[in-house]
């Protein structure tokens, strides 16, 4: 029985050697892989919250590597490697490492010269990178958890709540998250920075 996958608007789908890369071959729907991911994120989450980070040690490709192996590393081979196909979404494979390094400059350039606010550098840096779709899965939970690192090692703030605090009975989160990342993509980062603390 292979890997049956439904998946959400701006989810990007696994090509069939993504795939071959489970490491949990009892998983075979979208709900289990999702458990299984939840419970590797929490063990990574549970991994930033014990470590003082700092901002030369977060800002480069290793620790943008390192984050998304400590997420996936019980579900996925590839965990932590730079996706080798093109996908729906993100840059070309073979300007992934470029990419992410300019990135990286940029970021750095905005803090020293206070280009933008703290919330909006951790945001420009998170809808970037998920831009660029350094990885086969994870790209989205991946910068979320990179951008609330940032706020809180690099400027010392609370991590953003990414519409956790909103009504549930609103039930458009995910509606909202997408709205807010298109806006984001024509420049206007209003909608983003405010969904990131609702």
């Amino acid at each position: 029985m292979g890997l049956d996958l439904n998946y959400d608007e701006g989810q990007t789908p696994l090509d069939e050697d993504e795939k071959e890369g489970l490491l949990i071959h009892t998983i075979t729907t979208k709900r289990d892989l999702d458990e299984f991911e939840q419970l590797n994120i929490e063990q990574a989450i549970q991994w930033t919250l014990s470590r003082n980070f700092k901002q030369k040690e977060i800002l480069t490709e290793a620790f943008v590597k390192e984050v998304h192996k400590r997420m996936y590393n019980k579900v996925w081979a590839w965990s932590g490697e730079y996706r080798k196909s093109n996908e729906n979404l993100g840059i070309d494979k073979w300007r992934i490492a470029t990419e992410l390094r300019t990135l990286l400059n940029d970021i750095i350039y905005w803090i020293e010269n206070e280009t933008y606010s703290p919330d909006e550098i951790a945001v420009r840096f998170k809808h970037r990178i998920v831009s660029i779709h350094c990885f086969a899965n994870g790209n989205g939970r991946h910068s979320r958890l990179m951008a609330d690192i940032i706020i809180e090692k690099i400027f010392n703030r609370p991590i953003f709540s990414w519409g956790a605090g909103k009504p549930v009975a609103n039930g458009n989160t995910r509606i909202d998250y997408i709205n807010a990342i298109k806006a984001a993509d024509s420049g206007n980062f209003n909608l983003l920075l405010i969904f990131a603390r609702s």
